[in-house]
C-alpha cells in the first residue's frame, strides 16, 4: 500500500481550533472538491453526493443561522458554551455542506424495488466516503477541519438562504481553515479485538 496514503490517512485528525486564513487558493480547494465528488464510489454509480463550498461572508452566515437557530432551543444557562462552540467554527475559512440528492435516491428506490430499503443506506454509506476523502485532502493541503451536524435543526434555513433543492438533504458541515492548534494525542483500542482473521 501507498505509504503516502498511510500518512494522509493518519494525519487526518479533527482540528478545532482554525483561523481565517488558507495556505491554498480557494480555487485548489474547489479542486479537492470537485475531484473527490467525482471520484468517490457511489452505489449503482448513482452520484447521489450534493456539496456546497461557503466562503467569506456566506461562510459567516452559515454559523449566524446556526447560533440563531440553537438560541431558540438551548437553555440560556447553557448558551454561552453553545455560542463559544460555534464561533469557533466561524473564526474558520469556509465550510463545506454535504448533501445527499434524495430525488435520486427515490429513482434508484423505484427502478430497483428489490433494493428498495438499502438505497438510503448505501447513500450515506457514499457521503461518509466523500466527507472522508474531502477531509483527507484538506489536511493533506494544510487545512484543518472538523465534521458537524447541526442538521436537522438549521435544514430549512440553509435551504432557503442559498436557494438549494428542497430534496438536497443536509448530512453534515465541515468547518475548515488555517491550522492554529494541532490535535491531541489520539487512543486506540486494541487491534485484535477490532479485526479477525480467518484462513
Amino acid at each position: 500500500m501507498n505509504s503516502n496514503f498511510n500518512q494522509a490517512v493518519e494525519n487526518r485528525r479533527s482540528i478545532y481550533a482554525i483561523g481565517k486564513e488558507s495556505p491554498v487558493s480557494d480555487q485548489e480547494i474547489k479542486n479537492i472538491v470537485e475531484h473527490a465528488v467525482k471520484h468517490v464510489p457511489s452505489a449503482f454509480n448513482s452520484q447521489s453526493a450534493r456539496v456546497v463550498i461557503l466562503f467569506g461572508e456566506q461562510h459567516d452566515k452559515l454559523w449566524d443561522i446556526a447560533k440563531e437557530t440553537l438560541r431558540k432551543i438551548v437553555p440560556p444557562e447553557g448558551f454561552a458554551s453553545t455560542e463559544e462552540k460555534l464561533a469557533s467554527f466561524k473564526n474558520g475559512y469556509g465550510t463545506l455542506l454535504f448533501f445527499e440528492d434524495q430525488a435520486v435516491v427515490e429513482g434508484l428506490q423505484e427502478n430497483f424495488a428489490l433494493y428498495k430499503d438499502n438505497f438510503p443506506v448505501w447513500s450515506l454509506q457514499s457521503s461518509g466516503m466523500l466527507q472522508f476523502t474531502i477531509w483527507t485532502a484538506l489536511g493533506e493541503a494544510g487545512l484543518g477541519a472538523s465534521l458537524q451536524h447541526y442538521n436537522p435543526l438549521i435544514d430549512e434555513q440553509v435551504k432557503a438562504e442559498w436557494g438549494l433543492p428542497e430534496k438536497w438533504k443536509l448530512w453534515s458541515q465541515m468547518p475548515f481553515g488555517k491550522v492554529l492548534a494541532p490535535a491531541g494525542e489520539k487512543e486506540f483500542l486494541p487491534l485484535e479485538d477490532r479485526i479477525k482473521i480467518f484462513g
